[in-house]
């Protein structure tokens, strides 16, 4: 079970690119239900994830190499592409924080994201001043939605 909020971020803090990070590249087979293609550096993955916005089942397979080159010809929309920064979190250092930075056709677009054990902190969840507006409950920022969109639709 995925259980997560999601926040747009307009300004990050100054040293965010000093922690840990991996380039990402992800596709879409199928959007209802979320069926991706995934590139972590060197790591390629299939992901199922279920219909829902704060919390969802999902299920994530290893791919080789070339089995994520094959399925990722077959995707439909955008290919998205951006860089995720881990941060730890003061306040709550269990957590992290991933933040999104995109590239290519949705360059400028910061997303941040936090997992939760349960949907009870999730919902207690206080954002650090640097997110901006949450977005968790719109399903407008989905990656999911994003393949399907241009910038301009946003």
């Amino acid at each position: 079970m995925e259980i997560e909020r999601k926040f747009l971020v307009i300004q990050p803090p100054e040293n965010y690119r000093h922690f840990p990070c991996r380039k990402i590249e992800q596709g879409y087979l199928n959007i209802r239900p979320v069926v991706r293609v995934r590139r972590a550096d060197d790591q390629y993955f299939l992901t199922y994830k279920s219909a829902g916005l704060l919390a969802r089942e999902e299920y994530e397979l290893p791919l080789t190499e070339e089995a994520y080159l094959h399925l990722r010809e077959k995707c439909d929309g955008n290919i998205l592409t951006k860089t995720r920064y881990l941060l730890p979190l003061d306040d709550a250092p269990h957590l992290t924080v991933e933040l999104d930075v995109f590239e290519g056709i949705y360059e400028g677009l910061i997303l941040a994201e936090v997992e939760f054990p349960t949907e009870e902190e999730a919902l207690r969840f206080t954002p650090p001043g640097w997110f901006s507006e949450d977005v968790t409950m719109s399903g407008r920022y989905q990656n999911s939605r994003l393949s399907r969109i241009s910038p301009e639709e946003l």
